[in-house]
């Protein structure tokens, strides 16, 4: 019989364990993408790119043919992280942009967090090629999209066969929290989460109204 004790699992994400990488969130590459809403992606994506903000972790963004042909990155991405140096590429899988190596190897991180368009060539590439090269890959399959569901499905069922780790973007949010108790960020993740966290989001927004229910004892 194993004996429990209140420490939280290794695999567990935490604000400074893991890069997060957003792949190609652009124009040009969402007008194909019928797997998801467009105005779900745009959503995830932002709620995404604000979490790292709030937790401060560290970030890349990166897109193919920002200039030339798939356009800019989504408004709210850039919004969320104005600060950061978009790294343009030609590659479709980001991991053979040198540029994308050296920062992922400046920031130091073993584990990454990736999200973006499409899941089966621009996710697909470089999650494959950082596992094999002994990186802990998470991926946010409801910030990324591909052309049919067939297309994102055979994707995520790929990646997770190789290793890689699924999760949702609220489910990403709350691992960063993880604590109610944790009042530096309580404010942040829960106005995020009331914004565009859906149907959970209104829970919030509704309690807090109502009752001036809080978590945590805030």
């Amino acid at each position: 019989m194993p004996t429990a004790t209140a420490t939280p699992a290794k695999s567990l994400l935490t604000p400074g364990d893991h890069t997060l990488i957003l792949i190609d969130h652009q124009s040009q590459m969402a007008f194909a993408t019928r797997s998801i809403d467009a105005i779900l992606l745009r959503n995830n994506a932002a709620m995404a790119a604000r979490a790292a903000r709030i937790f401060n972790v560290a970030t890349i963004l990166t897109t193919v043919a920002e200039k030339t042909f798939s356009g800019p990155i989504f408004a709210e991405i850039r919004a969320a992280q104005p600060e950061l140096d978009l790294i343009d590429r030609t590659t479709m899988n980001c991991w053979e942009d040198q540029n994308v190596i050296d920062r992922v190897n400046k920031l130091g991180k073993s584990r990454l967090v990736i999200a973006g368009l499409w899941t089966s060539v621009c996710i697909v590439g470089p999650v494959l090629s950082a596992i094999e090269q002994g990186f802990e890959v998470y991926v946010i399959t409801d910030a990324c999209g591909d052309v049919s569901d067939e297309a994102h499905e055979r994707a995520v069922t790929r990646m997770v066969q190789a290793g890689a780790r699924p999760l949702t973007t609220l489910q990403y949010l709350l691992e960063l929290q993880r604590d109610w108790a944790r009042g530096e960020t309580y404010g942040a993740t829960t106005g995020l989460a009331s914004e565009l966290g859906g149907a959970y989001g209104l829970g919030i927004i509704y309690a807090k109204t109502m009752f001036n229910a809080s978590e945590g004892g805030h």
